[in-house]
């Protein structure tokens, strides 16, 4: 693992890093000195930058980790699979390079199927999982594509082969500040343009869209096998939804994929982007099941 210079945004008390994992490379930031440790895992269109509000907050009491899902952000991007299975893999080759013992597992959006193989397959690196506004493929996720049923367009646009890249190559900015965010969140002025300016910087990369692009289509294609590693292989640490422009599809969705009963948290007046919308309570919630897990261990 080797420190790096921050090719964008950053915020004081942080450190950026690469490691070599699997063959690629990942792009990671790190905060806090002690206790147990937390790792962060952002969704769509987003980069670890999803969670500079929320870091300083859990980073006085927890040593904290927030990474660039393979093929996005500032992690690398060449040619190869993008799928969650790939992902997931890659994930838990960090967490053993990490060196620091199992973590507190937490996810958001679209790096769901990741997250739960992850913890699924390799329970003994996770302390805790905590789901944030997320859904699993096998578990209805799949109809939030479905355009006819109040899904959305863009996730068929990112799974066809080549359509991403032709529509949004050049459109990074009026896509991700004029589409995404503002139609999934709730609390005006939460999502600066600053911050849309650190996700159009990431996404405008060459092959900037790739990690997306390869989650989405993983996402359409792998309902049955995460449905079946959900009955031979559920959640058996402690899980905590965390639901808000969603509701709680979160909890409904990982009380199927738990073997043991799921705490659940809706943050009212909240939108899908509850780390950038509302880290005080996120944060909150965070801090107060995290201790409750080591207080048992």
């Amino acid at each position: 693992m080797t420190t790096t210079t921050p090719a964008g945004a950053t915020i004081p008390g942080v450190t950026h890093h690469t490691a070599q994992v699997n063959g690629s490379e990942l792009h990671y930031v790190s905060a806090g000195t002690s206790g147990s440790p937390i790792l962060l895992v952002h969704g769509f269109p987003e980069t670890w930058w999803t969670f500079h509000r929320v870091i300083p907050l859990l980073a006085k009491t927890h040593r904290v980790f927030a990474v660039d899902l393979p093929g996005l952000g500032d992690s690398s991007n060449a040619d190869g699979a993008y799928d969650s299975k790939t992902a997931a893999e890659m994930l838990h080759a960090l967490i053993s390079q990490l060196n620091v013992g199992p973590v507190h597992l937490t996810g958001q959006d679209f790096s769901g199927a990741t997250v739960f193989r992850l913890a699924s397959t390799h329970p003994d690196a996770i302390l805790s999982f905590t789901a944030i506004e997320m859904g699993l493929p096998g578990f209805g996720l799949e109809m939030l594509a479905d355009v006819t049923h109040g899904g959305t367009w863009h996730i068929g646009v990112l799974a066809a082969p080549g359509i991403a890249e032709m529509l949004l190559t050049g459109r990074e900015r009026e896509f991700i500040g004029g589409f995404a965010f503002p139609a999934m969140t709730a609390v005006q002025g939460s999502i600066t343009n600053g911050d849309i300016d650190e996700f159009v910087r990431a996404y405008s990369r060459p092959h900037g869209f790739r990690g997306a692009i390869g989650l989405y289509q993983s996402m359409l294609a792998e309902g049955a096998e995460i449905e079946a590693l959900a009955d031979t292989s559920p959640l058996t640490v402690p899980v905590l939804a965390v639901g808000a422009g969603g509701g709680q599809f979160t909890n409904a969705t990982m009380s199927q994929a738990a073997a043991g009963p799921v705490l659940s948290v809706l943050l009212d007046g909240v939108g899908h982007y509850a780390a950038l919308e509302s880290p005080e309570r996120l944060s909150s919630a965070l801090l107060e099941f995290t201790k409750s897990v080591d207080m048992t261990n």
